[in-house]
């Protein structure tokens, strides 16, 4: 629980100063995550093999995350019916604190709850939000420590040069 606290104390501190683009990162395979879904069933990582997957590290109180929160939705209005996938990590809230965050800002992508944070140090995430593309391998492609409009060209782009992978 004290790792929450330090990741919230940094997200607090470090606003859009982080928001520098998607940085490209040495191939390395996802972590495993394997963690109950806000709607109540149990998810695994290992649903999405053969998808490009945005993995967005998240919480309510942070404003930068409910910024971009839209834009990821447009992004995947985008890209239906491609091998693309969201997936909203919420970090150290309960269920009922991202539902009503829900019902202002509709999405409809999966979200999964990591209330006591236990994937941030395997996930390497330091700050909210955070974000990585995942290749259709399983691969962390790019990242992200801060906040972007996902759906704008610089983020488009790359995403549809890993959907052009084999």
């Amino acid at each position: 629980m004290k790792r929450v606290w330090l990741v919230l104390l940094l997200a607090l501190l470090s606003g859009p100063v982080l928001a520098k683009g998607l940085k490209p990162l040495p191939p390395r395979p996802v972590p495993q995550l394997a963690l109950p879904a806000l709607n109540g069933d149990k998810f695994d990582f290992r649903q999405l093999r053969g998808k490009v997957v945005l993995v967005n590290f998240w919480a309510t109180w942070c404003p930068p995350c409910r910024q971009e929160m839209p834009s990821m939705q447009r992004l995947n209005d985008k890209l239906a019916g491609k091998p693309f996938a969201i997936l909203g990590i919420n970090v150290g809230e309960t269920p009922a604190q991202v539902n009503a965050f829900l019902k202002i800002v509709p999405v409809d992508f999966p979200i999964v709850l990591d209330e006591k944070g236990t994937n941030l140090n395997a996930w390497q995430v330091f700050a909210f939000p955070t974000s990585y593309l995942i290749d259709k391998q399983g691969r962390i492609r790019y990242g992200l420590f801060g906040s972007i409009e996902w759906d704008e060209p610089e983020a488009v782009q790359a995403i549809e040069g890993l959907l052009a992978e084999p």
